[in-house]
């Protein structure tokens, strides 16, 4: 029999209604063994998410304040939660060891954690599914990384003894015992480790949308659907804005080739979107999506027989790396060559990234610019489709938008362009249109 691991994402689980369409989804395929809750989310626009309000608490106790009333309220969105339910379940204990804990400094982590931690315990209790402690089976080395092997070899003993289980998402355990978490939308992480750990033979990854659009709702009204896309698309996608799943969570499920399903909590017989390791179809679109973001800055210099000067680039990147800042982008000529850094890392030291590029690489002449937006266009189709580059760059021209900068990597799965912060949504909408 296959086994899926599930993961809820804050919104599916905002209120006991939600709770209530999760475990029927759960019970409805006896396959959905591994069950991978987050924080309850937003219930209406101005709503605050479980995991800001404790943040709030971790703030407040940290400059020596009374915690009382706000705590009162997470208890409030947890008690609802479970009388509605109509489980006979007491989480007090549990609230007053969290409170204490706050309050004599546990950390920013074990505080943000808890409301995976509380959520889980409700869920398993609901479902009737053994509750399993993340901090028992997820583990971060000393240097604070996520140590991937001794969790997959841990957990995968762990679930090897359950016919089901419930493991609350975004949190592990340090060697020291203390608590630390993933990025924030880590539930996506702890979810694929589960279906990696289980041998899963699907990762379903369940939100408030129908898996992942073609572009960014906010720009393009009503952009279409992806059906299937590869994780290295998705990743491509993530880098550079779509916020449907975190990109981070795509190594332990793309190291086993384990599919992930994005589904819909609100519309589970939509079949969403498919992330798989490989596919061959092209579907009906020659791009997959268009993502990009903004506030970007450019670093060019200028030298005569630039690429014929062993060490050059080289020297250069030392400079940048000396102040801890990534280029996102290397576009190069024969005697130029051009570094993408963000904005704000560009502001900040430019003015001793001029004086010391100048000092190690002699260039002729270095140039800064800002405010620049990056656009990706990304689809496996390109490879085997002439005319794209032109496609895009034609829609960008009738658009009245100047390219500041252009990118294609060796592979073929995408074209970025750079274009002026104001321009952004403009290229967004019209390189959509000739393609969607």
């Amino acid at each position: 029999m296959s086994i899926k691991a599930v993961k809820f994402g804050g919104t599916s689980l905002a209120d006991a209604s939600r709770f209530k369409k999760v475990a029927e989804i759960v019970k409805s395929d006896p396959d959905r063994k591994f069950v991978v809750p987050s924080a309850p989310g937003r219930r209406f626009p101005d709503d605050i998410k479980v995991t800001d309000m404790l943040l709030k608490t971790y703030e407040i106790a940290a400059k020596g304040g009374d915690i009382t009333d706000i705590f009162g309220e997470i208890k409030k969105r947890y008690d609802q939660i479970t009388e509605e339910l109509g489980l006979d379940i007491s989480l007090e204990p549990e609230f007053a060891k969290i409170k204490e804990g706050i309050v004599n400094k546990a950390g920013r982590d074990y505080t943000a954690s808890r409301g995976e931690y509380l959520s889980g315990l409700v869920m398993a209790k609901f479902i009737g599914f053994p509750f399993i402690d993340a901090a028992e089976v997820v583990f971060f080395g000393n240097n604070g990384s996520f140590d991937a092997e001794l969790t997959n070899s841990v957990m995968g003993k762990r679930l090897a003894k359950c016919e089901n289980a419930v493991i609350p998402g975004f949190y592990g355990i340090m060697p020291n015992g203390t608590i630390k978490t993933f990025s924030r939308g880590g539930s996506d992480i702890t979810g694929a480790i589960v279906a990696r750990a289980a041998g899963a033979s699907m990762y379903e990854n369940w939100t408030d949308v129908s898996g992942v659009l073609m572009a960014d709702p906010k720009i393009i009204e009503n952009p279409k659907p992806i059906d299937v896309m590869t994780y290295r698309e998705l990743r491509e996608l993530s880098y550079m804005g779509f916020s449907v799943f975190h990109e981070d969570s795509i190594f332990p499920v793309k190291h086993a080739k384990i599919p992930i399903n994005i589904k819909n909590t609100d519309d589970p017989s939509a079949k969403g979107t498919l992330i798989v390791n490989h596919t061959d179809s092209i579907g009906e679109n020659i791009i997959t999506g268009i993502a990009g973001r903004k506030n970007f800055a450019v670093v060019t210099l200028e030298k005569d027989m630039m690429n014929s000067e062993i060490g050059f680039v080289k020297r250069v990147l030392e400079v940048f790396e000396k102040y801890n800042i990534n280029f996102e982008h290397l576009p190069t000529g024969i005697d130029t060559l051009s570094l993408i850094i963000n904005e704000r890392d560009g502001e900040t030291y430019k003015d001793v990234l001029f004086r010391e590029l100048q000092q190690k690489a002699s260039p002729d002449s270095i140039e800064y610019q800002k405010s620049l937006s990056l656009i990706a266009v990304v689809g496996r189709g390109m490879i085997r489709t002439k005319g794209t580059a032109a496609k895009v760059f034609g829609a960008v021209a009738a658009a009245g938008v100047n390219v500041r900068m252009i990118d294609q990597g060796s592979s073929e799965l995408n074209i970025i362009i750079g274009v002026n912060d104001g321009d952004f949504e403009k290229a967004m909408r019209a390189i959509y249109g000739a393609f969607a």
